[in-house]
C-alpha cells in the first residue's frame, strides 16, 4: 500500500516497530518506554538511542521538518505501524508502558490534525486493541463522526493473486505463457481451500504465494524467458513442502537442539486429526508441556499456524496441512539446509530478545562466540553487548558489568573509541545500582573524556555525584547541559528532582512542569514534595498517593520524599513508615546521605 501513496501529497514515516533486539547497551539509558522507544528508531534509525529514550512521541513528530506540497501547503503525515501484537506479548508486566504508549499516541494526534495514523495487528489480538480506540478515536474523530475504519487482509482473489504474480517480472525479459500463470494460481488457492476443518474464504494466501513465485523465479534457468505450464507443475506444493520444511527444521534447532522429529510430532498429534487431515484448534485446548507458549507465537510469526479469534477465544491451524509429510531426499538435498554464519547467528539472536526469548538468544550469542570470530572485533563486540543486555534483563548485574566491559575492550582495539562511551555510561549506572556511587563517577568521567558532546552522560554523571553525596556538584553539571539544550527533558527532570530534596521547590518546580507531563513515578513524588514545601500539602498528598500507587515500594529516594512530604502535612506516623521502608528498600537503595536523613526522621519520632 505504501508505494501507492504519492510522495507529493503525504509525508510517509517509515514503517513503525514497538519493538528492536539492538545490541546497544540499554543499561546506558535513562528510564524510558521501550515501545516508544523503538517506534522513535524505527523512524530515525541512525539516531542514538540516549537521544531518543526520553523523547515523546509528540516531540519526535514536531521537530521533523514540515513536508510541503506544490503550492507551499503542509501535507497529510502518515504513521504506520506494524506488528502491534508486539505490544501485549509481555502481560500485565508493561500494562504502564502499554497505556503511556497509546496515550502518547492520541496525544499526538490532538496536536496535528494532518496526522494519520494506520495500526497493523494479527487477527487474534484485535481484542487487546479494542481497549485503547476509545481514545484514539476521540483525538482524532472522523469528519463524520464515524468510528475508526478497519481492513481485514483476506486471501488475495484470483484476479488480484494473478496480477500480484505477473507484476514483479514485467520488464525482466520473462512471461507467463499458456495458461502458466493461472495454473500456478489455482493451485495456491486449491492450498488454502483444503486446509482445515473451518471454511475457508476462497483465494490465495499472500505469504505462500510470495514463496512460490521467489521459488519459481530463483530455480528457473536464466536463459528462460517464457513460463510455461511444466513449469509451475506440481511447482505449489514442491515449494511449499520444501519452505515450512526448511521452517520447521529451523525453529526445531533454535529451540529443540535440532529434535525436528519432536516438532514435528507435536504439531501433528495438536493440528492433525486422524485421518490426516488439518484442524482448528482453541487456545484453551492445546497441551504445550515441553513446548511452551513463546513457541507457538514463533509457529504464528513463521506462518507455519494461521491465528484467528472467535468469541473471544484464540484459534490456531496449520497454514498449509502437508508441511508435516516427510520430504523427500531429492527435495533435501535440492534445497540443503545452510547453517547459518556468526552475522546470522547474531540477527537471530537479536530477534529473540525482540521476542523475549533470552534464553535462546543467550545460546545463540555464545555459539557466536565459540566460533572463530577472534578477527571481527566489532562482530564480537556487538555480541558482548547483547549478552550484556541480556543480563541486564535478567538483573544479573555482575554478568552484565562483564560483559559490557568486554565489548568496550573490543571496539576500543578496533579503533571504534566513540562506540565505548555508551559501554561506559552502563557500567557506570550499573555501578550506581550496586551501591558503588565513586566507581560509578570513574566510569562515567571516562566516558565523557571519550564522548565530551553526549549529553546523557553528563546527565548520568550527574545522579553518579548525586548518589554519592555531592547534591551541589550534580545541579552544577546539569546546569552545563542545559546551558547547551535548555529543553532537554531528561536533565530538566534531573535536576527538578534533585532541587526538590534540596529545600529549592520553586526552581524545581518549574523545572519538573517544563519537562511534563510527568510520566516516572519519582519525578511525581519530587513535584509533590516541592508542592508540599511551598504548603500546597492538599495537591502534593494527593500526587503522591499516586505515584506511590504505580510504584513498586522498593525504590529508596522515592519513599523517602514521599515521607517527607507526609511530614510537611504533619502525618508523622506515615512519614515515618514511609521512612522506615525507604531505609530497606533495594531497586535503588538510599544514598548513603539520604539514608541518614531517613533515620533522623524516625529517631525525632521516637
Amino acid at each position: 500500500m505504501m508505494p501507492l501513496l504519492s510522495p507529493n501529497k503525504i509525508d510517509v514515516l517509515p514503517l513503525g516497530r514497538v519493538s528492536y533486539g539492538s545490541s546497544f547497551p540499554r543499561a546506558a539509558l535513562p528510564p524510558h518506554n521501550p515501545y516508544v522507544l523503538a517506534l522513535l528508531l524505527s523512524w530515525s534509525p541512525l539516531a542514538p538511542p540516549t537521544r531518543l529514550a526520553g523523547m515523546t512521541i509528540s516531540a519526535f513528530l514536531r521537530n521533523r521538518p514540515v513536508k510541503r506540497d506544490a503550492y507551499g501547503d503542509p501535507t497529510l503525515t502518515l504513521m504506520a505501524i506494524d506488528q502491534v501484537e508486539e505490544l501485549f506479548s509481555h502481560g500485565r508486566r508493561h500494562q504502564l508502558y502499554r497505556d503511556w504508549f497509546f496515550g502518547q499516541l492520541a496525544e499526538a494526534l490532538r496536536q496535528d490534525s494532518r496526522l494519520h495514523l494506520l495500526l497493523s495487528i494479527r487477527a487474534d489480538r484485535l481484542t487487546d486493541l479494542r481497549k485503547y480506540e476509545p481514545e484514539l478515536t476521540r483525538a482524532a474523530p472522523a469528519a463524520d463522526g464515524a468510528a475508526p475504519e478497519r481492513f481485514a487482509l483476506e486471501a488475495l482473489n484470483f484476479d488480484s493473486a494473478l496480477e500480484a504474480a505477473r507484476r514483479p517480472i514485467q520488464g525482466t525479459g520473462r512471461a507467463f505463457s499458456g495458461g502458466a500463470g493461472e495454473r500456478l494460481v489455482r493451485d495456491l488457492v486449491t492450498v488454502r481451500t483444503r486446509s482445515g476443518s473451518r471454511p475457508q474464504p476462497e483465494g490465495a494466501d499472500p505469504a505462500q504465494l510470495q514463496v512460490v513465485c521467489e521459488a519459481l523465479w530463483n530455480t528457473l534457468p536464466a536463459e528462460t524467458t517464457e513460463i510455461s505450464k511444466s513449469d509451475v507443475l506440481g511447482h505449489v506444493d514442491r515449494t511449499l513442502s520444501w519452505h515450512y520444511a526448511g521452517e520447521i527444521r529451523q525453529i526445531a534447532a533454535d529451540r529443540f537442539s535440532g529434535d525436528d522429529p519432536r516438532l514435528r510430532t507435536w504439531l501433528r498429534l495438536t493440528f492433525l486429526d486422524p485421518a490426516g487431515g488439518s484442524r482448528t484448534v482453541k487456545q484453551s485446548a492445546i497441551r504445550t508441556a515441553g513446548i511452551g507458549r513463546t513457541v507457538i507465537a514463533l509457529l504464528v510469526k513463521r506462518r507455519i499456524l494461521r491465528a484467528d479469534q472467535d468469541m473471544g477465544e484464540r484459534l490456531y491451524q496449520l497454514a498449509y496441512d502437508r508441511m508435516l509429510q516427510p520430504v523427500g531426499q531429492d527435495d533435501r538435498t535440492s534445497h540443503p539446509y545452510v547453517e547459518p554464519g556468526p552475522a546470522e547467528l547474531l540477527r537471530e539472536a537479536e530477534s529473540a530478545v525482540r521476542e523475549g526469548d533470552l534464553l535462546l538468544a543467550a545460546r545463540l550469542c555464545e555459539e557466536v562466540l565459540a566460533g572463530s570470530v577472534e578477527s571481527d572485533l566489532r562482530l564480537r563486540a556487538h555480541v558482548e553487548s547483547l549478552l550484556g543486555n541480556i543480563a541486564h534483563e535478567q538483573r544479573d548485574l555482575d554478568d552484565a558489568i562483564l560483559h559490557y566491559s568486554n565489548a568496550a575492550k573490543s571496539f576500543e582495539t578496533a579503533g571504534a573509541v566513540t562506540a565505548v562511551g555508551p559501554f561506559l555510561t552502563a557500567i557506570g549506572r550499573l555501578r550506581l545500582a550496586q551501591g558503588s556511587p565513586e566507581i560509578a563517577v570513574r566510569e562515567l568521567h571516562a566516558a565523557v573524556v571519550r564522548v565530551p558532546g553526549d549529553l546523557t552522560i553528563q546527565t548520568e554523571l550527574a545522579w553518579a555525584l548525586w548518589h554519592g553525596g555531592h547534591p551541589g556538584a550534580a545541579v552544577s553539571v546539569l546546569d552545563g547541559v542545559l546551558d547547551r539544550e535548555g529543553n532537554n527533558t531528561d536533565a530538566l527532570l534531573s535536576r527538578g528532582q534533585i532541587l526538590a530534596g534540596m529545600g529549592r521547590p520553586l526552581a524545581a518546580l518549574q523545572d519538573l512542569e517544563r519537562a511534563g507531563p510527568l510520566r516516572w513515578p519519582f519525578a511525581k513524588v519530587a513535584h509533590a514534595l516541592a508542592l508540599a514545601q511551598t504548603e500546597s500539602i492538599k495537591d502534593a498528598q494527593q500526587e503522591m498517593v499516586e505515584a506511590l500507587a504505580e510504584e513498586d515500594m522498593e525504590h529508596g529516594p522515592l519513599l523517602l520524599y514521599a515521607a517527607r512530604v507526609e511530614q510537611l502535612a504533619g502525618e508523622i506516623s506515615s512519614a515515618v513508615d514511609l521512612a522506615r521502608r525507604a531505609i530497606s528498600a533495594k531497586a535503588p537503595a538510599l544514598p548513603h546521605h539520604m539514608a541518614q536523613d531517613a533515620r533522623r526522621l524516625v529517631d525525632a519520632a521516637l
